[in-house]
């Protein structure tokens, strides 16, 4: 593999991340996409191969862990029942709502089976804020807003696995669907992962006074982020759920028994530097990989699947709040469409893709094209509209 073209693409995510330094209302992903989708027309980079190992094994962990551990523990007891229903419960039923309104809106179209249609919603459920959560402290003064957001994106990455994985058997294998078996597969990866995350997570808080080296501990800190994460996955637990709940339980150490402010800070140095490294290769990839599946004649249909995405979220999300006294009181229909609006696609989405191409071929084509393009839409859209929507909303 040529390392050339990835310090190109590095360098690029370097220049647009210093122009836009100044210009915090619009986020830097729908830019670096665009600028990848540009890049592939250019032989040199449309040569680079991009998998879902690379994205799943190399660039999630790192982003999973920086955002884990700087989580702060008073949001999660705060917001913890919010997170927690809209990764889980709340995601089931998008996925269920949203793929039945895209089977019904194809049918007279095109030839898409029931289980294509949820698989195409299952892929488009996981949310990626990225600099969104951001956007919205800066633009609302509303951390709450911002906590659920990001809480939310980090907990249902690996809610959204099992569920593609589940679904995808049942349209690639034509497997007889068993609510027992996926609800009992869904507990043992998702708790499994938990567990793990959480146990590794202390044992790392206690581990770091071995050496007050901060270079040792951060060494430390790479060791655990990714390898619990290829442990849970080597055990058939989830990968991502162990990162999270490693880095939360980091984050909940930092208050109890760490005590040396400077492994934060080096800590802090260091992952912001692979964040931001990791962001910028990631999104211009994300635009060189999706180009070649943009050329296709259902565009509108594309069009239609990414409203629709948004105004299930916001049903989603209105309704479920309202039956809960605490949770109207804090979140109002302005905030039920604000949080629909902030879950953009991203990272999570494209790895389902590109795991359903490897394992479908030529017969998922079409899932892919619309897929594919509802990201785009969800990554440019939604990003651009966020400042002005927070600023419209919360004032």
């Amino acid at each position: 593999m040529h390392t050339t073209p990835y310090i190109i693409l590095l360098f690029i995510g370097y220049l647009i991340f210093t122009i836009d330094k100044k210009k915090e209302d619009l986020p830097v992903p729908p830019i670096l996409t665009l600028i990848g989708i540009s890049l592939f027309f250019i032989p040199y980079f449309s040569s680079i191969e991009i998998t879902e190992n690379l994205i799943y094994h190399i660039f999630l962990p790192g982003l999973l862990f920086t955002s884990a551990y700087r989580f702060p523990p008073s949001a999660l007891k705060e917001n913890g029942g919010i997170i927690g229903f809209f990764a889980t419960i709340g995601l089931v039923l998008t996925v269920i709502l949203l793929g039945s309104i895209i089977f019904i809106i194809s049918t007279p179209f095109v030839s898409m089976s029931f289980a294509g249609a949820i698989l195409i919603a299952a892929m488009l459920t996981p949310t990626d804020p990225v600099s969104v959560a951001s956007i919205l402290k800066q633009s609302s003064g509303d951390e709450m807003m911002a906590d659920v957001v990001e809480g939310e994106s980090l907990i249902n990455d690996g809610t959204s696995i099992v569920i593609f994985s589940v679904v995808s058997g049942i349209f690639l294998n034509k497997e007889p669907f068993s609510f027992s078996f996926f609800l009992g597969e869904f507990l043992l990866v998702s708790l499994g992962g938990i567990f793990i995350g959480i146990l590794f997570g202390w044992l790392f808080s206690k581990a770091i006074h071995f050496t007050h080296h901060k270079e040792y501990q951060v060494m430390l800190s790479i060791v655990v982020a990714y390898g619990i994460f290829n442990l849970a996955e080597f055990l058939d637990l989830s990968g991502v759920l162990a990162t999270v709940f490693a880095g939360i339980m980091l984050s909940f150490e930092f208050g109890r028994t760490i005590k040396e402010d400077h492994f934060r800070e080096s800590l802090d140095n260091f992952w912001g530097i692979v964040e931001i490294s990791i962001l910028s290769l990631l999104f211009l990839l994300i635009g060189i990989v999706s180009a070649d599946h943009l050329s296709f004649n259902y565009w509108w249909l594309a069009v239609l699947i990414f409203i629709a995405s948004i105004i299930v979220r916001f049903i989603i999300i209105a309704g479920t709040t309202q039956v809960f006294p605490k949770w109207r009181k804090k979140i109002g229909w302005r905030k039920s469409f604000l949080l629909s609006w902030s879950g953009l696609k991203g990272t999570m989405s494209v790895f389902l893709i590109l795991s359903l191409s490897t394992q479908g071929g030529d017969r998922t084509d079409l899932l892919l094209s619309l897929t594919f393009a509802a990201v785009l839409l969800s990554l440019i859209i939604q990003s651009i509209g966020i400042y002005p929507l927070s600023k419209r909303l919360l004032k």
